[in-house]
């Protein structure tokens, strides 16, 4: 038993049950009470870090907990920004990145040079030194970006690509210069430092996304899944320092790299920014806070002035190239704000670059002290332009943000106000529990991100049962599918519905609720009857005029590397075409795989106008011929699925060649995910159907489908001038 009276409160404190307890309350108040004072929570946690650290009040050492956490914390926002980073605007925007990445590093490198020879009068490799560590940056305020929701704008893209280039050559000027001072600069260090970065670029980039892949198909277990993604970031991370570049590098990488395989609306995307940023993001700011010495700015003029000229330059070197950028890519000024934001900050590499610069010994001063290629001045200064770069790139980064959100979520109000029948809402059937995690997943894949709230589950009991355990079974299996909806940030609403027929039961539930989309899921092992889709099935389809997606899957949706999309003649000029497309967009956008559409030239060129205002990573293959549809076969590979837009019997893009679908699907692609997609169609049963069919339901959807975000205003307009 351990007494009061045993206890070390002695400082700073010992106790590791105390100290993660001062850490875990400084997290939660910390940004509460400096948010009053509209003080962003990232500068809150630094300050809060000064405070209790070893040049504060003391209550906290620096020791090697903190920087094993903040290492962490580090790295984590890295692999974040390679994480949520959209590779189809990556790619098409890369030219840009590069021009951003070459102004950010250019213009500190030449304006720090300049700086260190005529200001502060150093030698031209400790010049060279100091400007490598006012052209890298630590993209500190990523996560207000993230929580706010536009990580997907171009600027940031732009940014995040730009931070990669300017890092990574300021981190190879830092290692030429630390091999020039060291004499260890000869040709075999070149020969070693390319073939090292070679080797490591190549595991990460091929590598991880196969044994990712291989890992996610084989284990199901969101701990286990959690782990091994932390497990490979912390491998990349290594491999990149194995190489002779710093380890952010390596963690950015292996962002990168997992990108396709960890989808923005996964239960694992969710548990990941959750830890970050719940835990080790703040323990990393809190460390850096720890650093902060105040006292050496009141001991001496040396390291004022020091500290005074790195964070002018520093601040002034990323404005210009924040500005340019803006300039030459017509940008706005709240675009510029977050470029400028994201990339002023410095910590991470700055952090490094210093360290290592300081630990060097060049000589001996004649009064016997060791000459350092950064001394203590530049030591302490780089702490000061730390705290004041990042500062101020939390506050800009922040302004930036704001408008940016304010502009992209215009209407979205309206919309939460729209009448009842034109809001999207998904309906998914369950009733085995194999397959609800993955019929959650896909539910939360095409549906617009929008709205939280627009996934329906439902179970139907018969009447004319006597198992009282049916209610119960139901109930649990409901629960089940909530909790994964909940997992992805999204809210599902339970349905249980009594009814002798399980087909009448589903249509009303469709009716009353006024469902835009129903997912049906068929089972791994069954495969569709011969009988087309079974009575079930059938008699859904004949009943209800909504977007029909019917789903079988072999393997989870994200280890999907390409959406294979087989479309029909005349599929544009049914009534449901946008309404399909914007599903099947959804799945490109939220999971990254590549959409190959097979279609005819007229659909082809449908979808290419939209691929032009939504970029996508998207092939297009002209394909006209449904008789040899078993060509597609061919290109099928392990990690495809199949997308076949399908028609009911009277829909003008009906084609025979469907009727045989069962048998192909059965006998060629039963290995392969598939989905068959059954649009809303004119000419529909309206005795079936009664107000709930036509355009009663169809106008106010094809006009709310503007409130989704930028993807539905498009289509709706295209599908409108058709």
């Amino acid at each position: 038993m351990i007494l009061l009276s045993d206890l070390n409160f002695s400082l700073p404190l010992s106790n590791p049950v105390l100290i993660f307890s001062i850490i875990l309350f400084i997290i939660l108040f910390a940004p509460l009470l400096l948010n009053k004072l509209k003080i962003p929570q990232l500068i809150g946690l630094i300050i809060a870090g000064a405070i209790i650290g070893p040049y504060g009040f003391n209550l906290l050492e620096r020791d090697s907990s903190v920087v094993l956490f903040g290492t962490v914390g580090l790295l984590y926002i890295m692999f974040l920004a390679g994480l949520e980073i959209d590779l189809a605007d990556f790619k098409k925007n890369s030219s840009k990145s590069i021009v951003f990445g070459l102004f950010t590093f250019l213009i500190p490198m030449s304006l720090g040079i300049l700086a260190g020879l005529y200001v502060l009068n150093f030698n031209i490799m400790t010049s060279v030194l100091l400007a490598s560590m006012f052209a890298s940056h630590t993209l500190i305020a990523y996560p207000i970006i993230s929580k706010m929701g536009i990580t997907k704008n171009k600027a940031v893209n732009i940014t995040v690509g730009g931070t990669m280039i300017t890092d990574t050559l300021a981190l190879l000027v830092l290692a030429v210069i630390a091999g020039m001072a060291t004499g260890e600069l000869n040709n075999e260090f070149w020969i070693r430092l390319i073939i090292s970065v070679i080797v490591f670029a190549l595991i990460v980039t091929l590598g991880f996304p196969l044994v990712g892949r291989w890992f996610f198909k084989k284990n199901e277990d969101n701990i286990s899944q959690y782990i091994f993604v932390l497990g490979l970031v912390f491998m990349g991370a290594f491999l990149a320092e194995a190489a002779g570049i710093e380890a952010i590098i390596g963690a950015f990488l292996a962002g990168l790299a997992l990108n396709r395989l960890i989808p923005h609306t996964s239960p694992l995307m969710n548990r990941i920014e959750f830890v970050g940023n719940a835990l080790f993001i703040p323990f990393f700011l809190i460390g850096v806070g720890m650093l902060i010495d105040y006292s050496v700015f009141f001991n001496d003029t040396e390291t004022i002035i020091v500290a005074v000229t790195m964070t002018v330059v520093a601040t002034l070197s990323k404005y210009l190239a924040a500005t340019l950028t803006q300039k030459t890519f017509k940008f706005s000024t709240a675009q510029r704000d977050i470029i400028f934001g994201l990339s002023n900050a410095q910590a991470a590499a700055t952090l490094a670059a210093v360290l290592v610069g300081y630990e060097i010994k060049i000589g001996v001063a004649p009064d016997g002290t060791e000459i350092r290629l950064l001394n203590e001045a530049i030591l302490n200064g780089t702490i000061l332009m730390i705290l004041v770069t990042c500062t101020i790139a939390s506050f800009v980064a922040q302004r930036g943000a704001t408008k940016i959100a304010i502009q992209e979520n215009q209407g979205k109000k309206d919309e939460e106000e729209e009448d009842e029948e034109a809001k999207e809402k998904i309906l998914i059937p369950i009733n085995y529990p194999e397959n609800i995690e993955e019929l959650i997943n896909l539910g939360v894949t095409v549906k617009s991100q929008s709205a939280k709230n627009n996934l329906l589950a439902l179970n139907i009991i018969p009447t004319d049962s006597t198992d009282e355990s049916l209610e119960k079974n139901a109930k649990k299996l409901l629960e089940k599918a909530s909790v994964l909806a909940a997992a992805t940030d999204n809210i599902l609403t339970e349905l249980i519905r009594y009814d002798s027929n399980i087909v009448n039961g589903i249509t009303n539930v469709v009716k009353e609720n006024k469902v835009s989309d129903i997912i049906l899921g068929l089972h791994k092992q069954g495969g569709i009857s011969d009988s087309f889709l079974g009575n079930l099935t059938e008699g859904i389809l004949s009943k209800c005029n909504a977007t029909t997606l019917i789903y079988r899957n072999a393997q989870p949706i994200n280890t999907i590397q390409r959406h294979i999309i087989v479309v029909p003649i005349n599929a544009e000029k049914e009534m449901g075409f946008p309404f399909w497309l914007l599903r099947v967009w959804n799945i490109g956008r939220n999971t990254g795989a590549k959409l190959v559409f097979y279609a005819s030239a007229a659909t082809l060129e449908f979808i290419r106008q939209v691929n032009k205002n939504h970029p996508i990573e998207a092939e297009f293959v002209e394909f006209s011929e449904w008789e040899d549809f078993l060509i597609i076969s061919r290109d099928m590979k392990a990690n495809d699925a199949l997308l076949i837009i399908m028609s009911r019997k009277t829909g003008i893009s009906y084609n025979q060649v469907m009727g045989k679908m069962p048998k192909y699907l059965n006998n060629y692609f039963n290995k392969n995910n598939y989905i068959l997609v059954f649009p809303m169609q004119f000419g529909f049963d309206q005795k079936n159907m009664s107000d709930y069919s036509g355009t009663t339901l169809f106008n106010p959807l094809l006009n709310n489908m503007e409130k989704f975000d930028d993807l539905g205003k498009t289509l709706s307009k295209l599908f409108k001038k058709k």
